[in-house]
């Protein structure tokens, strides 16, 4: 494609050539025809194209056209694309006619950027909607500034051939766009009209594909009626049903194991959402932006009613849970599902969790949809599109004003995060709970979308073809790979059996938190910080679990400056999901009698409660254990929160919802002990022992499970400010980082920065990586990388 001559150089003036390479995320969103605009615009001849390092182009002119060329290349570029860097240099003059497309170059190693999938634009929406335009009602409607990217693209450079709609032969009227300049789907890769792109299919168990009937709006009609229905998205299977019919939300609870844990629910707009949530401005822009994360939401202390017209989700559908998980439609036939102007009424809400059996990942292939999920749902609402890259929908809240992503995976991914010091070709395996991994070169790293948990042989598949994918993207090939300490991860164990000749750094859990807090604001590591890292489990150099750290920590190592107070995990799991169990074991190790009047006791049968007394004895698989997270769930327990704990972290959820319900007037704090280290190098410990015995006199005295819930929260933040202060006054640190996935938990984390901060502490939270182990693997690299830069 070329552009028409530009106007001659002006007499006088010569002509000035430059070679401009601009890196980043460039490919996909329209970055070719933008320069092909700029430089028609400004009457310079040349070329541009895509190459594995990115976009080059080459433009001659004036010396004063040059020059606005390369000042506007990266400040007015289109908007999905993120430009890193524009290095140009001059050539030559060699003259020409015209400012030319060039076919990609797939010469060198790739190291460009590809851009995650995105939102429906506006404009998109607006074509869907015209029953004039010819894209009216086209599921697929898309172009350069929104549709599938990362999760259709098979190879580098980003182009038709090399993504899944290779298949999908463009006709006459999307090829004459695709080529022109002036049309917003100018080389747009994924381009698609109802005569030649993917088409939509509904097969209903049972009885097949129905004759002749709109595949989208006989879907409709099945979620209206109580149907379970699995949805193809852009990055995998959705399980979808009525969010406000209860029968339909207990079915699919129930068909899927779920237990307690929430679902997502997806509403057609706010306007659906504002009766039932708080929604500030910050989480509007959140729900509505171009990512459409599932967004964590306040619910209101009191909902309006249900009533007419408006839509209420039922209890079932996020039981005990302080917040909701919500997001907007971000394709075209999630937009159709809720139906347009017209339509037959069709749910408001709509239950979205991903496609797969509990514990397995999201299924993307059709078939495998059909045979994996035929004991879920009711009839597949699928397309002939393949999904190359299985990407889960993002979860994020919002914390004092800023983002904190929860998982980071569709929306996200594949965007590099910059790193501070520049890295050998490394690769970090991550944990084995929520894990992604991280591939690291240079001053980036790539982190993978969600893989899930490690235990399952599906997600250890899924997570071996993430990483060759994103290999085969980046152009990284490690060198070193870095992995967790624990013995048992099979993260580790895949590393030890990929790895042949090249070393494999092991990490410690916690200091890999602190390191990827570093990590993301830029640290470089020369001065070292207090790292607060509070999680459920993490592997300990003792060979204790650990997970109350205060850490002193650089990319170099850690010092253990203090913990909590060791109890005994008893039973392991057993503890995790009977929370009863570690509020027992708690008590005993505080001293205080296991009376039936305390909420924990009265939850334990009497046969276990007896079998969990001589275990305590004996120290029967009893781990010691100094977390942060059990701890959690042993006051959710203690004060007749939670003792069954059905997913990850509910006993905390629900401890963290009932402190928001604690009477305003009430300030007062459990308060933790601290015990001297008994010899030189030893830790500090924060012993729990004086909060157990003042929660039981709370309880003892009447007080609701909201006060308690209350006075612990600010007894631990007061434990936090104690420890920074001491480590402050012996070490002379002023930074803290606050990680783990305890600080997920926002009104912890927003009462420990404020005090900190009030102390002249400078706090670090993580905002571009989870807190929890899915942001882990950026810290294994940061350290590895150093470990071996100093070999």
């Amino acid at each position: 494609m070329s552009a028409p001559p530009p106007s001659a150089v002006l007499a006088g003036d010569p002509p000035l050539r430059r070679r401009v390479v601009v890196r980043g995320v460039v490919q996909g969103v329209g970055f070719r025809p933008y320069v092909y605009g700029l430089a028609t615009e400004l009457a310079l001849v040349g070329h541009v194209t895509n190459t594995p390092e990115g976009v080059v182009a080459e433009v001659e002119g004036s010396a004063s056209a040059v020059a606005r060329f390369c000042d506007r290349i990266a400040a007015q570029a289109p908007p999905l694309a993120r430009v890193e860097s524009v290095h140009h240099q001059e050539l030559p003059a060699k003259g020409g006619e015209a400012f030319t497309i060039l076919a990609s170059r797939t010469d060198g190693p790739a190291r460009t950027l590809v851009s995650p999938d995105t939102a429906t634009c506006a404009d998109c929406l607006a074509e869907l909607t015209d029953p004039a335009d010819r894209r009216h009602r086209h599921p697929f409607v898309n172009c350069t500034h929104c549709g599938p990217r990362f999760t259709i693209v098979t190879g580098v450079p980003y182009d038709r051939a090399n993504t899944t709609m290779a298949g999908f032969p463009m006709c006459g009227d999307c090829a004459r766009e695709y080529g022109d300049p002036a049309d917003r789907r100018f080389h747009a890769q994924p381009v698609a009209c109802p005569a030649c792109g993917p088409r939509p299919r509904l097969t209903v168990a049972g009885s097949g594909s129905p004759a002749g009937a709109d595949p989208v709006a006989a879907a409709r009609a099945l979620l209206t009626r109580g149907a379970v229905v699995a949805v193809k998205g852009l990055g995998g299977y959705h399980l979808a049903c009525d969010a406000t019919n209860d029968t339909a939300v207990a079915l699919l609870r129930h068909r899927k194991a779920r237990g307690d844990k929430p679902f997502a629910v997806m509403a057609r707009g706010t306007a659906d959402l504002e009766h039932l949530v708080l929604l500030s401005a910050e989480e509007r822009r959140l729900l509505e932006g171009g990512a459409r994360p599932v967004v964590l939401l306040r619910r209101r202390p009191d909902p309006s009613p249900r009533a007419a017209g408006v839509p209420c989700p039922a209890e079932a559908v996020a039981p005990g849970s302080p917040d909701l998980g919500v997001m907007l439609p971000y394709t075209p036939l999630h937009h159709l599902l809720f139906g347009l102007p017209g339509d037959p009424d069709g749910p408001r809400l709509l239950v979205m969790t991903s496609g797969n059996v509990s514990g397995e990942p999201i299924v993307t292939d059709d078939a495998e949809a059909r045979e994996r999920l035929a004991h879920l749902a009711d009839a597949w609402l699928t397309h002939d599109r393949p999904i190359h890259v299985p990407c889960d929908d993002s979860v994020v809240r919002l914390c004092d004003g800023e983002p904190l992503l929860i998982r980071r995976s569709r929306g996200y991914a594949p965007l590099p995060v910059p790193l501070p010091l520049p890295v050998r070709p490394t690769l970090a395996v991550g944990g084995d709970l929520k894990n992604a991994f991280c591939l690291g070169a240079g001053r980036r790293a790539w982190l993978s979308a969600h893989i899930g948990d490690m235990d399952d042989l599906g997600t250890q598949r899924a997570f071996e073809r993430a990483e060759a994918h994103l290999e085969s993207i980046t152009g990284v090939r490690p060198g070193t790979l870095a992995a967790d300490r624990h013995p048992g991860y099979r993260s580790g164990r895949w590393a030890d059996r990929n790895a042949g000749a090249r070393p494999v750094v092991r990490v410690q859990h916690h200091h890999a938190h602190v390191a990827a807090a570093m990590a993301e604001h830029g640290l470089d590591g020369t001065r070292s910080v207090i790292g607060v890292a509070f999680d459920g489990t993490g592997h300990g150099d003792d060979g204790a679990v650990w997970g109350g750290e205060f850490l002193l920590a650089d990319y170099d190592g850690f010092t253990r400056f203090g913990h909590l107070a060791y109890v005994p995990l008893p039973g392991g799991d057993a503890a995790v999901r009977r929370p009863y169990r570690m509020a027992l074991s708690h008590l005993r190790a505080a001293g205080i009698r296991w009376s039936a009047d305390l909420p924990c006791t009265a939850a334990c049968p009497p046969d276990e409660l007896a079998l969990l007394e001589r275990q305590l004895e004996r120290g029967l698989h009893c781990v010691p254990t100094s977390s942060m997270g059990r701890l959690f769930d042993a006051v959710s327990s203690l004060a007749g929160v939670c003792h069954r704990a059905g997913y990850e972290a509910q006993a905390a959820v629900e401890l963290e919802g009932a402190a928001l319900h604690a009477p305003a007037e009430d300030t007062t704090a459990y308060s933790f002990g601290l015990r001297a280290p008994r010899e030189r190098g030893d830790a500090v410990r924060a012993d729990p022992a004086p909060v157990l015995a003042a929660i039981a006199r709370d309880l003892r005295a009447g007080h609701r499970p909201d006060l308690v819930a209350a006075r612990f929260h600010r007894g631990v933040t007061g434990l936090v400010h104690r420890m920074c202060a001491r480590a402050r006054e012996r070490h002379g640190l002023d930074t803290v980082a606050l990680t783990g996935g305890v600080f997920a938990n926002t009104l912890l984390s927003s009462a420990c920065a404020a005090v900190l901060r009030e102390d002249g502490f400078t706090v670090l939270r993580h905002r571009l990586v989870p807190p929890n182990d899915g942001g882990l693997a950026l810290g294994q690299l940061m350290v590895a990388a150093r470990a071996t830069s100093a070999d």
